[in-house]
């Protein structure tokens, strides 16, 4: 087997889909690993790291040639093109949306493995590439948020008076919110937070928060946040506004998988806050839940700063990176055959068959088959 890891080349990505640890897994499987020159420089990972761990490391495109093909974001089509037939490829691949790499996948008899499509199982724990990149950007948004609030978060008491606490708002409590509470209670903010999701209350209240009581609804059989009408988002606004109005720092982080961003904080909302206060809205690059936000720009309404950064993760790449590999290293480790020593596509394995998109030449995921319109079988 041949291994591809090119280096990213989507603005502002500095993660890479392999690291040295990893590397020496696939070595240990016999298999061949070409890393593209460069691919780990900016999460802190050097060619010579890659070379000590038995990869070779190559000038220019090591995908052409590959067996197999590990990235973070999705190839574009000229990408997919270059690949040989029956090559595989895992990374976020975008599949759910991006109609036109899916067709290209397809067509290019392309084997392409979804990180975003990994069941959500307790079994597909340790591959689950969502919440390990999540968990980490809900650290990065308070960070940004803390970076640039005029003010200190945590209480301090000195000589010159009291210093009082930041007041932090968390909206949508999955494993982002999780963290971005964890954080800014750590970084000594009060914190109050909110999910539509009532069973998060008990969470919000372990990590030390305060649950924002608001209207809640059961979670879809995915776990996920349902969407809403406007009676319902009526009453959150009502039930969210007072504390928007008072909150120093407002991390918004509620998305529900193939559907724009619910909104939950409107222009009026964001009118009534003072002067300094920052929103760092996390779901900017799929709707936005704060309206006014913009994907990967600052906007500033009347002295309000909303960030809309899409690609938190990365700001902390050594660590997004460390977890995502060993993500990928564990998928593949279900896709390895000892015997052959190549990959077995087993489409009935629940998690593998709940991952790949496309196979010698057929869309297989229900999802995207939806999406270009085709029919389920018989």
């Amino acid at each position: 087997m041949q291994v591809g890891i090119p280096r990213e080349r989507a603005s502002g990505e500095r993660r890479v889909a392999a690291t040295p640890d990893t590397i020496g897994d696939m070595v240990g499987w016999e298999w061949t690993v070409a890393v593209e020159a460069g691919a780990g420089a900016a999460a802190g990972f050097t060619d010579a790291a890659y070379r000590e761990a038995g990869a070779t490391v190559v000038e220019g495109d090591v995908t052409a040639s590959a067996d197999l093909v590990l990235r973070v974001g999705p190839p574009t089509v000229g990408e997919i093109q270059r690949l040989s037939g029956g090559t595989a490829i895992a990374g976020f691949l975008d599949p759910f949306v991006d109609a036109d790499l899916v067709r290209a996948l397809a067509d290019g008899q392309i084997t392409a493995l979804a990180v975003e499509a990994v069941p959500r199982t307790t079994l597909a724990q340790a591959m689950d590439a969502l919440s390990s990149q999540a968990n980490l950007a809900g650290y990065a948004a308070v960070l940004m948020g803390a970076e640039h609030s005029p003010k200190a978060l945590p209480m301090m008491v000195t000589a010159a008076g009291t210093i009082r606490p930041t007041k932090a708002l968390i909206l949508g409590v999955g494993v982002a919110g999780l963290q971005a509470i964890a954080t800014a209670k750590r970084l000594g903010a009060i914190v109050h937070a909110y999910d539509i999701r009532p069973e998060t209350a008990e969470q919000v209240e372990s990590l030390g928060g305060k649950f924002v009581a608001a209207p809640t609804t059961e979670a879809d059989e995915g776990g996920y946040a349902k969407e809403v009408g406007q009676d319902v988002q009526a009453q959150q606004f009502a039930a969210l506004a007072p504390y928007v109005a008072e909150a120093d720092l407002i991390v918004t982080t509620a998305q529900i998988p193939g559907r724009p961003a619910p909104r939950l904080i409107n222009a009026e909302m964001v009118a009534t806050m003072h002067a300094g206060s920052v929103i760092v809205d996390m779901a900017a690059g799929t709707g936005g839940n704060v309206e006014g936000s913009v994907p990967d720009e600052t906007v500033t309404i009347d002295g309000v700063t909303i960030f809309g950064p899409t690609n938190l993760a990365s700001q902390v790449a050594t660590d997004a990176s460390r977890m995502y590999a060993r993500n990928l290293i564990a998928l593949i480790e279900r896709l390895h055959d000892a015997e052959t020593g190549g990959l077995n596509v087993d489409l009935d394995d629940e998690i593998i068959g709940g991952t790949t998109v496309t196979h010698a030449g057929d869309v297989t995921h229900p999802r995207c088959r939806r999406l270009l319109g085709i029919e389920e079988p018989a």
